[in-house]
């Protein structure tokens, strides 16, 4: 079994070819799958190099696991071929639904917080371990309004991972933008959420839209001090891999570094090793 340790970094066509000549070498990566399944050749090299040479998170965008939609089971059972060709054991992916008439929306779509939808999202997830054959790992998602909910967010994400056994990965920045949108204490979802189910963590960057008065989840500008602060409240209480988010706006390589090491910096200020 591959161990994940320590802070890793999105990886990114970007920079992909850069790091042939750099010295940086997070402690490991995640990749968005989608992009790298039908990848142009002239990364093909570059890439393989990375993933087996490093532990390796696959962090998916189109599973849809809250549709209404049958599961689209050739599509799992194509990602379980992806994950098992460069032995990746780690597939993560969000508490949402991003399909509707088996079409993409290519958005993250948030649920209904509802009983009944904890019981439909454990069954998806039974069903798609059984296809994957690893545990499936779910994120936290920003949403901007919230349709049918009866429940807290903290609380139907913890029945979620209760009833179906799955593991979370927790995106500290989210939780930021969701207290202010939503005007709840980030510090308080972090002492409620079940600590002993997370897998791994995010961070990224975030922006203020004036016109609608919400923070938007854009994974596009540095992270802010506030997302700083709160991750250093959750290292306190979770012992878990941290790593950056980064997908729009992509800077220079050496900015992403600084970013990193900044956060490699506070994770080791909390004795993990």
């Amino acid at each position: 079994m591959i161990s994940l340790k320590g802070c890793g970094l999105g990886l990114r066509s970007d920079f992909l070819l850069n790091l042939e000549h750099s010295n940086f070498s997070p402690d490991w990566w995640e990749i968005t799958p989608e992009n790298w399944m039908h990848m142009p050749r002239v990364y093909e090299k570059a890439f393989e190099k990375i993933v087996f040479s490093k532990p390796t998170v696959a962090h998916g965008l189109s599973l849809s696991i809250g549709s209404a939609d049958n599961l689209n089971r050739s599509f799992v059972k194509k990602m379980k071929e992806f994950l098992d060709r460069y032995n990746i054991e780690f597939y993560s992916e969000h508490l949402s639904f991003s399909s509707f008439n088996k079409k993409q929306t290519y958005e993250l779509l948030p649920l209904p917080m509802t009983k009944r939808m904890v019981n439909i999202i454990s069954d998806r997830i039974k069903e798609v371990e059984d296809i994957i054959q690893r545990n499936l790992i779910l994120e936290n998602a920003t949403y901007y309004f919230v349709p049918y909910a009866k429940m807290q967010e903290v609380d139907f994400i913890n029945e979620v991972l209760e009833k179906s056994g799955a593991k979370l990965l927790l995106d500290v920045n989210n939780v930021f933008v969701n207290s202010v949108n939503h005007s709840f204490k980030a510090r308080e979802f972090i002492d409620q959420i079940d600590k002993s189910k997370v897998a791994y963590m995010h961070i990224a960057g975030h922006y203020f839209d004036e016109e609608s008065n919400l923070k938007i989840d854009s994974h596009g500008m540095p992270i802010c001090s506030g997302v700083w602060k709160l991750l250093q409240y959750t290292l306190n209480q979770v012992n878990a891999p941290v790593m950056i988010e980064r997908d729009n706006n992509i800077p220079p390589l050496q900015e992403l570094v600084t970013e990193y090491n900044k956060m490699k910096k506070i994770y080791k200020r909390f004795n993990h090793a």
